[in-house]
């Protein structure tokens, strides 16, 4: 079924929520959001309250400070609040405390996005991604519990198949093959170019970590999904084809710095690495890419 078939009949708030949790992958696409969504009730249920949560905290904040229509319709005031709320449901013991914590940082990331959007997207074409789950999530983890140690996984040709998915369901916390086989589904019915790099991502994240004997970290798909995101934010250049494979380079090349400084990983390698793309096009004088605001159609993803 075509996404603007399915707008029809969605809602404006279940189309703003769905289109939220597809623009965790940089994609416009309420199927592809359902998809999303279902990945996480399927595989992590005890997540899956939190990602509504701050889902739905973005999207309330939005409104009351009636933030741009176009703008909440598109999803960018709730994906980061997902994330937060995943994060926060996995690192944090349930009490009742952490359902406002979860509303706060998701409010604060909607506001966080809408001053990006004013204040340096629109100037510089500088998207935002993830940053603010990122910032909110490095000020909140010093508060969280330790994490269990990393599982093993034997490596055999199940395993590395499965790790394939796995590279991007991690970009949720996911780690269950069955979120990444549908959230492969949703990319593939969202944009089939953006499905093709992220699998070809993964594969060169997943490689690259066994390159660097993180077997682990490998087979988890730890080592894939900062490379599936930064060739998703570069996917639809078709003028520019090399740009997503320069993506997965300089987020892999980066990765290991926010380690070595002590922060946690996160996204913030696909970040820097979309910047740092994105800074040298503009100081080279090229057309800047994608610097359409976000527009109607079957999927138009909206830069972030």
């Amino acid at each position: 079924m075509p996404a603007n078939h399915f707008n029809t009949h969605c809602p404006d708030w279940a189309e703003a929520l769905l289109n939220g949790f597809s623009q965790i992958f940089l994609q416009r696409h309420p199927l592809c959001g359902l998809l999303c969504l279902l990945a996480i009730l399927l595989t992590a249920p005890v997540l899956f309250a939190g990602a509504l949560l701050g889902a739905v905290a973005g999207l309330l904040t939005a409104q009351r400070r009636n933030y741009a229509k176009a703008d909440r319709q598109a999803g960018l005031f709730s994906y980061n609040g997902i994330l937060l709320g995943l994060l926060l449901s996995l690192y944090f013991p349930w009490s009742p405390m952490l359902p406002p914590l979860i509303l706060a940082a998701g409010g604060l990331s909607a506001m966080a996005t809408q001053q990006w959007l004013k204040h340096v997207y629109r100037s510089r074409s500088i998207p935002a991604y993830t940053s603010p789950f990122v910032a909110l999530s490095w000020v909140l983890l010093p508060f969280a519990e330790p994490s269990a140690p990393m599982a093993h996984i034997e490596m055999n040709t199940l395993n590395l198949l499965a790790a394939e998915l796995r590279g991007l369901g991690q970009v949720m916390f996911l780690g269950h093959p069955l979120a990444g086989a549908l959230i492969a589904i949703g990319l593939l019915m969202a944009d089939r170019r953006a499905f093709c790099w992220a699998m070809l991502a993964s594969a060169i994240g997943l490689a690259s970590s066994l390159l660097h004997h993180e077997t682990s970290a490998a087979l988890l798909g730890l080592g894939s999904y900062n490379a599936v995101l930064a060739a998703l934010a570069f996917s639809a250049q078709r003028q520019q084809p090399w740009l997503p494979l320069l993506g997965i380079v300089l987020a892999l090349l980066v990765t290991p710095l926010f380690a070595a400084v002590g922060l946690a990983t996160l996204t913030a390698p696909f970040i820097l690495a979309g910047w740092l793309i994105r800074a040298g096009i503009q100081m080279l004088g090229k057309t800047p890419v994608e610097r359409a605001p976000c527009a109607h159609g079957e999927n138009q993803p909206r830069l972030r």
